[in-house]
């Protein structure tokens, strides 16, 4: 449950930021700019910290190469719906959705591995502490 919980925090962090509905932070930073920019550089900067959060504990746990590795696989999903026809990629809102998914599942997994880690291998993992 936890696992599921982190992905979907990473999905509604990716799509508060940005979608292809009219309610995100990159649109309302666009047309309300003038009006409200205090309360848009606040929100801005807590959504980064959030993002970042999640970003850093993502790079830490499965780097760079397991980031590629789940795209890949996202994108070889997507090749295969497409190949048998359930899947048309020519609107460009499905493809943003798709691209939050993708992103959110990355940022998701990162955030679980070395629970799903713990829970494959038996193995529990800790960081180093220098004393």
């Amino acid at each position: 449950m936890g696992i599921l919980l982190r992905w979907l925090g990473a999905f509604l962090l990716l799509a508060a930021i940005f979608n292809p509905t009219w309610w995100n932070y990159v649109t309302w930073a666009r047309q309300s700019w003038a009006d409200q920019m205090p309360l848009i550089v606040f929100s801005g900067l807590i959504l980064a910290v959030v993002a970042m959060v999640y970003l850093v504990a993502t790079m830490r746990s499965i780097g760079l190469l397991g980031a590629l590795v789940i795209a890949a696989i996202f994108g070889a999903g997507l090749w295969v719906l497409t190949d048998w026809g359930l899947l048309a990629l020519g609107n460009s809102a499905l493809n943003t959705w798709l691209g939050i998914l993708a992103l959110s599942l990355i940022l998701g997994v990162g955030m679980s591995w070395s629970i799903l880690r713990q829970r494959l291998s038996g193995q529990a993992s800790v960081d180093e502490v220098d004393v």
